[in-house]
């Protein structure tokens, strides 16, 4: 773990996103029929917060058959002239690492592509709210921060007076979130003790030298992001957008004039893929934000790669939720799945 490159506070707080236009949604493409043992693809965002981001990440699920899972972090559906309603544990009210939304309408923006997400079939995971590291919190602590998160999902529309909050807003907020991802992938065993307690199924926090079946003993099932070969050296990097923007920059801001980035990123992710097509067909996992890092290098990859993979008979994109519902001994989901 002390090897991989973990997001930075400041990294995180401010880096931009670029407000691209997002395509025309499409029917997803014909596939040939699925195979009984696909290789899996699991595609997750952390925080979820850029409109612009929602919408091309949905327009590339469209495009390519995939469903991705969304780690949200709830301050993000909280205006910042509500900041002092969310208080994160040890610390005083309107605290947050990355900020909260500018306004009420850019909440009522997010909540709307939450639920059409939602409705095609895509997951929304946890990715608690004001983005701290929680590694010295109790399980008390934690279980602070999920019920914040699930108060400010659940009345996302009543709260900030948005109209037309959706039949089974409520039901969906409360019952069907299902996965967590820890801010900076930081854990500690209180977490794992709160998220069973809480009814959690999985947590796709930890790291693995590569590719790897998840860890289903106990109660909640813990996934791992692989760490890949990546550019000329094959150096393993953790296969997350930050830790290649880390590889390739330092961390800073340089847009991709010649495709370099992205053409090494997409090839990480096409030889870890074919890898275990070949081999042990273990889950493949990428992580991304909505943020584009290196002038949206690693967003072009993803785009690429998904569009080629994801269409395959023998390769299925799924979000976790699924993915455990696919494989035996799974953990049960608590109601339907897909969401």
């Amino acid at each position: 773990m002390h090897s991989v490159s973990l997001p930075s506070r400041a990294s995180l707080v401010a880096l931009a996103s670029l407000c691209l236009a997002a395509p025309a949604l499409a029917d997803p493409p014909r596939r040939a029929a699925k195979i009984a043992d696909p290789q899996y693809v699991l595609i997750s965002f952390d925080n979820s917060n850029g409109i612009a981001e929602w919408k091309r990440s949905r327009a590339l699920a469209a495009r390519s058959g995939a469903k991705f899972t969304y780690f949200l972090s709830c301050v993000f559906l909280i205006p910042k002239d509500r900041r002092s309603s969310y208080s994160a544990p040890g610390l005083g009210r309107g605290k947050s690492n990355i900020g909260f939304a500018p306004s009420k309408e850019n909440v009522s923006d997010r909540l709307r592509q939450i639920w059409i997400a939602h409705g095609e079939g895509h997951e929304i995971g946890s990715h608690a709210c004001g983005h701290f590291d929680g590694k010295s919190w109790s399980k008390a602590d934690w279980l602070k921060e999920f019920e914040s998160f699930r108060t400010v999902l659940r009345d996302g529309f009543r709260a900030n007076e948005i109209d037309d909050e959706p039949d089974g807003w409520r039901e969906f907020a409360t019952q069907q979130i299902r996965g967590f991802r820890a801010p900076y992938l930081s854990t500690n065993p209180a977490l794992f003790q709160a998220l069973a307690e809480d009814g959690f199924t999985f947590d796709a926090s930890s790291v693995s030298r590569g590719p790897a079946l998840p860890d289903r003993k106990g109660a909640v099932t813990r996934f791992a992001l692989p760490l890949i070969p990546e550019g000329p050296k094959e150096r393993r990097v953790l296969a997350m957008d930050y830790n290649l923007f880390v590889r390739h920059t330092d961390a800073q801001e340089r847009d991709d004039h010649d495709g370099a980035f992205e053409q090494r990123t997409y090839r990480a992710f096409h030889n870890a893929l074919e890898t275990q097509l070949k081999t042990d067909r273990q889950p493949l996992e990428l992580g991304f934000h909505f943020t584009m890092m290196n002038g949206g290098a690693y967003w072009r990859a993803l785009e690429r790669f998904a569009a080629e993979a994801c269409v395959r008979p023998d390769v299925a994109c799924v979000t976790y939720s699924d993915y455990l519902a696919r494989t035996s001994g799974g953990n049960p989901p608590r109601d339907k799945l897909g969401g």
